[in-house]
């Protein structure tokens, strides 16, 4: 049973366990599931499901990437499974990719049981995976990025995972970019009783002069799930569709099934409800108050 929502939840039918086991860092299972065939889940939570997991990925990634004016040098902070990295492989102006991940043992599993996911990405020549916490090394390199992409999981009670969404954070991240350089993250799920999204937002906003929250459904979540970019000079709602696509068409190497400039213009078009909460957050997560999911 996963739980969606306060005093929600939903089950599915396991028709072949591929893997579980629980980490130094977290429980991990690979399952076959209806009806949406091989699934990651960590710590009880649906990460993604081979059905639509480029859904996720793509509206993670293509963004902050088609945004950027030329991108060079790539930090993924967690994304295990290596489907961000599979996408941020497809640009060809990318000559270097750091992916840090606490968990040794994910990477492991991925290899093993992720293929259709990461498509051999860990072993491009550009990629650099290290096995660290992604804050240490934050806190401890000196390296700029022109794209970080924050790939963790949600920020939960009684667990590490709250302090990577709060401000002191996110300064680390910003000191780690370069002078045009862009963030991205996933901000979890848009549910009505729910509004950590919102926070997320707001704490990005206290550090980055521009920060933009979209969104997208993904049907393996159930849920409508959010993202949020912060930016020192490059604002993604400027962005002209005609610009998207001829940046898609010149930059990436293959096709694109999820994202392009429809796409993008729906993603940043946020519903009524969700503009008055975010209007309305004032609430700023910090390493001594941090924010977290109530499920």
């Amino acid at each position: 049973m996963e739980w969606l929502d306060v005093g929600e939840a939903f089950s599915r039918e396991v028709k072949r366990i591929y893997f579980m086991e629980k980490t130094d860092f977290q429980s991990i299972a690979v399952l076959e599931v209806l009806p949406h065939g091989k699934v990651l889940i960590i710590d009880g939570k649906t990460q993604s499901a081979l059905v639509d997991e480029w859904i996720y990925h793509e509206a993670l990634v293509h963004p902050a990437m088609i945004l950027h004016p030329e991108p060079r040098e790539v930090l993924i902070l967690g994304g295990g499974e290596g489907a961000t990295l599979r996408e941020v492989l497809k640009y060809k102006t990318v000559k270097k990719v750091i992916m840090v991940d606490i968990d040794e043992k994910m990477i492991e599993i991925a290899r093993k049981y992720l293929y259709e996911w990461h498509q051999g990405a860990f072993d491009d020549n550009r990629v650099n995976v290290i096995i660290e916490d992604g804050r240490k090394f934050l806190g401890e390199s000196q390296s700029k990025y022109d794209i970080i992409i924050v790939d963790l999981t949600d920020p939960l009670k009684d667990s590490s995972s709250m302090y990577l969404y709060t401000k002191e954070f996110y300064e680390l991240i910003y000191n780690a970019l370069k002078d045009d350089g862009i963030f991205v993250t996933q901000s979890t799920q848009i549910a009505l009783s729910v509004d950590v999204y919102a926070v997320i937002h707001s704490t990005i906003s206290s550090v980055f002069p521009i920060s933009r929250l979209y969104h997208t459904f993904v049907p393996s979540f159930l849920l409508d799930w959010s993202f949020n970019i912060g930016s020192k000079k490059h604002d993604p709602i400027t962005l002209s569709g005609e610009e998207i696509d001829s940046r898609i068409r010149e930059r990436i190497i293959g096709d694109l099934k999820f994202y392009d400039s429809e796409t993008h213009k729906h993603m940043f078009s946020m519903p009524k409800h969700v503009r008055r909460v975010l209007n309305s957050t004032k609430k700023i997560s910090t390493d001594a108050e941090p924010i977290y999911l109530p499920i």
